[in-house]
């Protein structure tokens, strides 16, 4: 009391001249990692230490909880009999809280018990759940582990049609004074529930096409993550405003549940301006147009204008749905475009008819370009019509329409396969495949990993006849930055025509080879750091010497706009640090 009258006291004296504005920094010793978060979070002088206002009175009115405070954040990890020690001054014009924690011996878990009795007592999903559960006899008390799996065991339970699942026994008993603690849980399961009958009131297109993005039918098990999943097919169709997907009632005699959906009908029409920047095509302009609903068999159209310094392209977009609606359709794509590859201009027109399948948690779309085509190098001019297989291969997101399932591979995979020969109309018979991917590795909350490769190759019979669009190139804000748009690539020696002189361009490669890593740190306010390295190439035989480049950007990210800056130098030749910057909107 006598220590606590004299802090009182000292705060009375200083408190004549500590400006009003003072904030406090607080310090914890003896404690660290996931203890430490959590004291930090009970205390009250941790919460109030941004403040600007706060009264000599008030710093020593929450400085005298943090004992307290602090003995209490110890109890969920066992520590209940901790000493807490502390001090509080001011340093210049703030205070200073200074803390040293010994935690003392932890309680012990002297009994663990955690049984399942019911019809779903030997189900996988929860069975797994008890062997691997921390709560073990001679383990160290955690109250958030006990919470955990309580919490986990109803969860799963419900979620998975035992609706009627109960605790019999949920104890946990802490003898603080004998350091021993027993855990005892006892679920009781109930019986499984099926959907019942399934009532949809929409009037946006045909029943039947509606019924076939259910994720779910009558008599199925009742899942939770199948209504949630339902929810997100209808929602990504666009045909809909407004999508809830409720359960009602169970039914206890008949072990059912029934479900109504309620879908209100969209615009039909969007329209949709954007506008950015990025130091590969300059500044640019999107406008679109969506016919969400043609008829009622769901069918749309898409009108799509991208025109910028550098590209130029206009497309229309028909779609049909097939089979699964929300990952299955038929499409055609009419594409004009004129666009600069290196030193190549390139207009064309084409027609892709494709169908996109979906096996397993890959997605297949088999298509054919019919292309009409003009490349521009130098005086010189060549056209192509011709007919071009392909297909191309891309997993489903690991949380598509909120299915957890995934597979091993990056988030942005993709690999296409396509060729034509001579038969086709083709100058060059030819096979191409292209594959990129990036993974995104987590560190921490604010570190992470950035990884992206990207990999080309070509076989042709004679490769100069190849159309430029189907070559490689490389370097760019999404390639090899430190060096301009397309700029790497191989060069072919240009005769003169009577209205040119010889010349050496960049015409495109055979194959492709281009990785980054890339660390990124998150800042606040939507601000992040990051540095990078990149080294690829577009080349015509492997083994031909790449380019290098590294640096440093940083990014502001909104919730309608990203920017992204960098600045990167080239490490293989000669060159000035380069600029790349990034302005997107975000749909």
């Amino acid at each position: 009391m006598k220590a606590w009258l004299a802090v009182a006291a000292v705060l009375w004296l200083l408190g004549a001249w500590v400006p009003a504005h003072a904030s406090i920094r607080v310090d914890v010793q003896g404690v660290d990692g996931a203890v430490r978060d959590n004291v930090f979070a009970y205390l009250s002088l941790k919460r109030y230490a941004t403040l600007d206002d706060l009264s000599a009175d008030v710093v020593e009115r929450i400085y005298q909880r943090g004992a307290g405070e602090i003995a209490d954040a110890l109890k969920p990890f066992g520590y209940y009999q901790p000493t807490v020690t502390g001090s509080l001054k001011v340093e210049g014009a703030n205070w200073v809280a200074d803390f040293s924690v010994t935690p003392g011996p932890a309680v012990m878990l002297t009994a663990a018990s955690v049984t399942l009795t019911g019809a779903g007592e030997g189900e996988p999903f929860l069975r797994e759940l008890l062997d691997a559960h921390p709560l073990r006899a001679g383990s160290q008390l955690d109250h958030a582990a006990y919470d955990h799996l309580r919490d986990e065991l109803q969860r799963r339970a419900t979620a998975n049609g035992y609706l009627d699942a109960h605790f019999i026994v949920n104890e946990l008993v802490v003898d603080a004074a004998a350091l021993k603690a027993s855990a005892t849980l006892a679920l009781e399961t109930g019986q499984r529930y099926r959907f019942g009958e399934v009532i949809i009131e929409q009037d946006a297109v045909d029943p039947a096409l509606v019924k076939r993005l259910l994720r779910f039918h009558a008599g199925d098990w009742y899942d939770s993550m199948a209504l949630l999943r339902t929810q997100f097919a209808l929602d990504d169709t666009r045909y809909f405003q407004m999508v809830v997907v409720l359960p009602g009632d169970r039914n206890s005699e008949q072990l059912t549940v029934p479900v109504h959906i309620d879908a209100r009908r969209n615009d039909r029409h969007k329209y949709t301006i954007g506008a950015g920047y990025d130091a590969d095509y300059g500044a640019r302009t999107r406008l679109t147009w969506d016919d969400r609903r043609l008829n009622r068999r769901g069918h749309r159209l898409h009108l799509e204008t991208i025109i910028s310094q550098r590209a130029q392209s206009a497309t229309a977009t028909y779609i049909v749905p097939i089979g699964d609606p929300a990952l299955e359709k038929a499409q055609v794509d009419l594409t004009g475009s004129n666009s600069a590859l290196a030193d190549v201009q390139v207009r064309s027109i084409s027609l892709r008819p494709s169908v996109t399948r979906v096996r397993g948690h890959w997605q297949h779309v088999n298509f054919m370009d019919f292309l009409r085509t003009e490349s521009r190098a130098g005086g010189a001019s060549l056209h192509d019509t011709l007919v071009v297989p392909g297909v191309s291969i891309a997993p489903l997101p690991p949380t598509f329409l909120g299915d957890t399932a995934g597979v091993g591979v990056g988030h942005g995979l993709f690999a296409e396969v396509l060729g034509s020969f001579t038969g086709l109309g083709s100058r060059s018979t030819f096979l191409r495949l292209h594959v990129r991917d990036d993974w995104r590795v987590p560190l921490d909350r604010k570190w992470r990993l950035l990884f992206r490769a990207e990999l080309g190759a070509t076989a042709a019979h004679d490769f100069n006849d190849l159309p430029t669009q189907y070559r490689f190139f490389a370097g760019g804000d999404r390639s090899v930055r430190g060096y301009s748009f397309n700029s790497l690539s191989p060069v072919t020696d240009v005769a003169a025509t009577p209205t040119t002189v010889a010349q050496l361009l960049r015409t495109g490669g055979k194959h492709l080879a281009v990785a980054s890593v890339e660390l990124e740190r998150d800042l606040p306010r939507g601000f992040a750091v990051a540095v990078f390295a990149d080294g690829g190439n577009a080349f015509n035989r492997f083994g031909d010497p790449l380019e290098f480049a590294a640096g440093v950007g940083v990014r502001y990210k909104l919730p309608f706009v990203s920017v992204g800056l960098d600045i990167a130098q080239p490490l293989s030749r000669n060159g000035s640090p380069r600029l790349h910057l990034n302005i997107s909107p975000v749909y």
